[in-house]
C-alpha cells in the first residue's frame, strides 16, 4: 500500500516528466470526427524520427560497443516493464529468424515475467531486485550488454537491471529513455534520451514514445548483426529458413547476390544444407561446400572477407 508521503512524492515526479505533461489543446479531441482525430495522431507521429535522429550519434555508440562484446560471444539483453518490456522482447524474438542467431543471443526481460506479455503483473515493474534475479538467472558476463528501456526513464525494473548489470557483473549498459536527466540514462554507460514530448492520450507512452523506443532497438539489433557480418550489403543471409515463405526468400536472397540461375541456386544450396551465406559463396568462388564452410568460419561469419579470401588468395602450387 502506497502510503500518503510516497503518492505525494510519485506524483512530483510524473508531475516532471515531458512523457505525462498534458496537453490543453488537445482536451477536446474526443469531440473531434475520426478523420481529424487520426490526422492530429499521425502529425504527432511524424515528429518521432526527428527525436531519434537527434540521438543518432548516442545510438551508434551504443551499436559499436555492443557489437565489439558479442562479437566475443557477448549477449544482448533487453529489460524492461509494460509496453518497454513488450518491445524488448518483441525484438530479441525476431532475432532468431532474421539473423539465424541463437535464442540465447539476444534475450528480452519483461518485469513479471513471460506472463506480463499479456497480462499486467502488479508491482513487479517497481522492483530492482527483481531485475538483478532475472539477470543473475541468465548468468550474466562482462561480454554482455543489457538495454534498460523505459519512456519515463524512472522504472526501478529497468534501472536495476542496469545498475547490476554494471556493478556486479561489469557488463555494458544501456539506458533508454524518452525524457531528458533520466535516472536510467545516468545509470548507464550508454544513455541515449529520445524526447518526443507529450503524448496525445496523457501519459500513454505505447504512443510516441513507444514507437521512438522500437525504432531505436530496431536499429540496435539490426545494426549490430551488420556489424557482426549477418548481412551481406542489405541482404539477410543468415535467415533461417524455417517456413516456406523463408525457403522462397532464401532462394531469393542467394538470386539476388549472385545473378545464378534457378538450378544452379538449388545446387548451391542443396550442397550447404540450405545455408545462404555458404550457398552464396559456393556459387562466386566456385568452392564446394565444405570449403565455404571452413571460408566463413575463418572469417568469423563475414561472407564479404570470406569471399575476398577465396578469390584473392592463390593456390598453393602443385607438388
Amino acid at each position: 500500500m502506497t502510503s500518503p508521503a510516497e503518492y505525494a512524492q510519485l506524483r512530483a515526479q510524473l508531475d516532471s516528466l515531458t512523457t505525462e505533461a498534458f496537453r490543453p489543446e488537445l482536451a477536446e479531441i474526443d469531440r473531434l470526427s475520426t478523420l481529424e482525430i487520426a490526422r492530429t495522431m499521425n502529425g504527432e507521429d511524424t515528429t518521432v524520427p526527428a527525436a531519434v535522429a537527434d540521438r543518432l550519434p548516442e545510438i551508434a555508440a551504443a551499436i559499436d560497443a555492443t557489437a565489439e562484446r558479442m562479437a566475443r560471444g557477448g549477449r544482448l539483453v533487453y529489460a524492461g516493464a509494460g509496453t518497454a518490456g513488450r518491445l524488448g522482447v518483441l525484438d530479441a524474438s525476431e532475432c532468431p529468424p532474421t539473423f539465424n542467431t541463437d535464442p540465447s543471443e539476444v534475450v528480452g526481460l519483461i518485469a513479471g515475467g513471460p506472463a506480463a506479455m499479456v497480462t499486467a503483473v502488479e508491482g513487479a515493474e517497481d522492483s530492482k531486485e527483481l531485475a538483478a534475479a532475472d539477470l543473475d538467472a541468465l548468468g550474466l558476463t562482462a561480454d554482455d550488454t543489457v538495454v534498460g528501456v523505459s519512456a519515463s526513464g524512472r522504472t526501478p525494473y529497468a534501472i536495476g537491471a542496469v545498475e547490476h548489470a554494471r556493478a556486479a557483473h561489469g557488463a555494458l549498459t544501456v539506458g533508454l529513455s524518452c525524457n531528458a536527466g533520466s535516472a536510467l540514462a545516468a545509470a548507464a554507460e550508454h544513455g541515449i534520451e529520445v524526447v518526443v514530448g507529450p503524448e496525445l492520450l496523457t501519459g500513454s507512452t505505447r504512443l510516441k514514445a513507444g514507437t521512438a523506443q522500437k525504432l531505436v532497438l530496431n536499429m540496435l539489433s539490426t545494426i549490430t548483426m551488420i556489424r557482426l557480418g549477418k548481412t551481406y550489403g542489405n541482404l539477410m543471409v543468415d535467415v533461417r529458413a524455417s517456413n516456406e515463405k523463408l525457403r522462397a526468400r532464401s532462394r531469393r536472397i542467394v538470386a539476388l547476390a549472385t545473378g545464378a540461375g534457378d538450378t544452379e541456386i538449388e545446387a548451391a544450396l542443396a550442397a550447404t544444407d540450405g545455408e545462404v551465406k555458404n550457398a552464396i559463396l559456393v556459387v562466386l568462388a566456385g568452392v564446394d561446400g565444405p570449403a565455404a564452410a571452413r571460408l566463413l568460419a575463418d572469417a568469423r561469419g563475414h561472407l564479404r572477407a570470406a569471399l575476398h579470401t577465396a578469390l584473392h588468395t592463390a593456390p598453393p602450387p602443385n607438388s
